[in-house]
């Protein structure tokens, strides 16, 4: 499938759900659609009422839809709630090549590494998020990739939710990606989790 040129972002909140699309300028942003409905299935952040989520959903998605003129493919989800937290993990690796330059699959690693934390059997990490790149000691990297060294560091930001139908509670992340995945009708080819999130 090929990449939308434009950008998508969904924010199911207790009192509304809002549904922007922006289409990339060398500017930044233009924002091309906009879908507002009102949030009845969710209580502080949790879902309550599945039907009525998906229905929120699906009159906010379908109303962006129609100001832009374009049928979604895609889009950014912001969440927020009790079952969200978030905390910063460093990982740290070498550089496998000889040549000591950083690969794309060095960073992969490296991001592996930051990613293995302890998690709490009800919980899980639905977003890591690279604030910088440390390498040989040096501090403030934005794109390791191509740099030479020997020693590979991030600074990242891990999300955690509670997924809520695998532990036999309701309201977590699962019942959103559900709400999402049974609201789509065919509008969207993938999910990203974003999150405002409190921290530990």
């Amino acid at each position: 499938m090929p990449r939308s040129k434009y950008v998508t972002a969904l924010d199911i909140g207790t009192t509304k759900i809002c549904c922007v699309v922006g289409e990339p300028t060398e500017r930044g942003l233009n924002i091309v659609g906009v879908g507002e409905a009102p949030s009845e299935g969710l209580r502080r952040g949790v879902v309550v009422n599945m039907e009525k989520t998906v229905r929120g959903i699906t009159h906010a998605v379908d109303a962006a839809q129609r100001m832009c003129g374009h049928k979604l493919e895609s889009c950014f989800v912001g969440m927020a709630g009790t079952h969200v937290l978030s905390q910063n993990s460093r990982g740290v690796i070498a550089v496998a090549r000889s040549d000591r330059e950083i690969g794309h699959e060095d960073v992969n690693r490296v991001i592996d590494a930051a990613r293995a934390v302890s998690v709490p059997n009800d919980r899980e990490i639905i977003h890591v998020v690279p604030r910088g790149y440390v390498v040989d000691g040096q501090e403030g990297v934005k794109d390791a990739v191509g740099m030479s060294g020997s020693r590979l560091e991030v600074e990242t930001h891990i999300q955690r939710a509670r997924p809520g139908c695998s532990t036999g509670r309701r309201g977590g992340w699962d019942d959103r990606r559900g709400a999402l995945q049974r609201g789509q009708r065919g509008t969207y080819g993938g999910l990203a989790g974003g999150s405002h999130a409190r921290d530990q």
